[in-house]
């Protein structure tokens, strides 16, 4: 019987899981958010449509939220089956930042119950500070799990003991991290910028389709708002761990730029790749610009540390390198996009007071939501394909921490299948979920918010008023 190696399914199984929950990470943090600036509205304005649209997205939020527990869950488990040797001597250090990501989790579940069945049981103002506490449980558990992310770039808080164990953990230092505040910044802000794409490009469809009736132009209005704010912070955050990256991680800064060899005035290759003899062939180079980018204050005569400052055991291999230059520049170039998007819906806003209602920007935004997705997942592949060989950098190599156990390929296969199914069930739902909710010609129903609860014997009230 042919011996299976562990280690590339065991990085495909944790890389699948991962490429497919965090999908769910914007919506978890950002949709409680932008479902508070519409129930707000609604409060403050007397605004019906943003009240209707606050009600359903709960509801949407619930679901996806549920079934983020279930792959966040799945991934728990993944890193004490795929990789025990990793958690058996770092399990200490690293499981700190889930401990705290765990209360976040509760808090926010017990909110998301409470705000839900609120609807019908409290008052305006008091049901809409019921959803704060989730708006901030999302933001504190991304903040958490990021850390443990940002520990595996830049471990610190422990000390080895000669035996090579963890002792004297310190729980600040290890998620309070060198790379935490770079991290955490650009994937919380990544989570606005892809939440609010990703659901203006579901009512930006219904658009095209010629449902522009006030619900829906507001159902667009609200997240792509959100989104388009958070781009441009993004972008400038992003330059800025950018270049913490050249500063500290100079080894993962040569695979995103494709630097072989340590020199001044590199190039900035857009596409291209590195071939079998560790030189750069195709893309287009543009003389400078990698070491003016990485240094303004030197300009071009900024030195880049190449993979060949790192041995050759120490460095991702050749098509490790191809695959995070690739993800950065799909990353880079989408988000370049949608800043220009964003600059459109912003130009248009500022000259007409309106959101722009071409057809070409109905399209544009109806991708942005799929871009957005494709700029996070790229993003990730650069963080921990550019860690590579590492799992925890300069201390533990992915291939001294999976389980040598040659079924990991059977238990790759069943995820996928569970995972395509679950995929598959979800979008049903909420799609039986939209259509459910178009066919209700009214507003108000026996789920009327803010209205007295009517007797078994009588009809239930028309909800008139939501100011309380």
């Amino acid at each position: 019987m042919v011996a299976v190696d562990p280690v590339p399914w065991a990085r495909a199984q944790m890389g699948f899981t991962l490429a497919c929950h965090i999908i769910l990470v914007p919506l978890g943090v950002s949709w409680a958010c932008m479902t508070l600036v519409a129930n707000w509205r609604a409060i403050k304005r007397g605004d019906g449509d943003a009240l209707l649209l606050a009600q359903r997205w709960s509801k949407y939020m619930a679901v996806t939220f549920a079934v983020g527990a279930v792959t966040g869950t799945v991934l728990t488990f993944e890193f004490g089956l795929l990789w025990p040797k990793f958690m058996g001597r770092w399990g200490p250090a690293f499981g700190i930042p889930f401990s705290v990501e765990g209360l976040f989790f509760f808090i926010e579940a017990i909110f998301i119950a409470l705000y839900i069945f609120g609807w019908k049981r409290l008052r305006p103002w008091p049901h809409f500070w019921t959803g704060i506490p989730i708006v901030l449980a999302g933001i504190g558990g991304t903040l958490s799990v990021v850390a443990a992310n940002a520990w595996m770039n830049e471990p610190a808080g422990f000390t080895l003991n000669k035996a090579g164990e963890v002792v004297d953990v310190d729980p600040l230092e290890v998620i309070f991290n060198h790379a935490w505040p770079y991290e955490a910044s650009h994937m919380l802000v990544a989570a606005y910028l892809v939440g609010g794409f990703l659901v203006a490009s579901v009512y930006a469809v219904a658009m095209l389709k010629g449902r522009r009736d006030r619900y829906h132009r507001l159902g667009f209005l609200i997240p792509f708002t959100v989104a388009a704010i958070a781009t441009p912070i993004q972008m400038a955050v992003g330059d800025t761990l950018a270049r913490w990256v050249y500063a500290n991680e100079p080894t993962k800064f040569a695979a995103i730029e494709l630097v072989p060899k340590t020199d001044s005035d590199v190039p900035e290759t857009l596409l291209g790749r590195l071939d079998s003899d560790g030189e750069v062939s195709g893309g287009i180079a543009i003389p400078g610009l990698a070491s003016w980018l990485s240094d303004p204050s030197t300009g071009t005569s900024t030195v880049v540390q190449g993979l060949d400052s790192s041995p050759a055991d120490e460095r991702p291999t050749t098509a490790q390198v191809n695959t995070v230059h690739l993800a950065w520049d799909v990353m880079v170039g989408l988000g370049t996009l949608l800043s220009l998007l964003s600059a459109w819906y912003g130009l248009a806003w500022i000259f007409r007071r309106d959101m722009p209602t071409s057809r070409l920007f109905l399209w544009a935004a109806s991708a942005a939501g799929v871009a957005a997705v494709l700029a996070m997942e790229a993003g990730w592949t650069v963080t921990e394909v550019g860690r590579q060989p590492w799992i925890v950098r300069n201390h533990m190599k992915v291939e001294d921490a999976a389980t040598t156990n040659g079924g990991v390929w059977i238990t790759f296969v069943a995820v996928v299948a569970i995972y395509l199914a679950l995929a598959t069930t979800v979008i049903l739902v909420l799609r039986s979920m939209s259509r459910r909710f178009r066919q209700q010609a009214e507003l108000i129903d026996t789920d009327a918010p803010y209205g007295p609860r009517a007797l078994p014997s009588e009809p239930a009230p028309k909800a008139e008023h939501i100011d309380g």
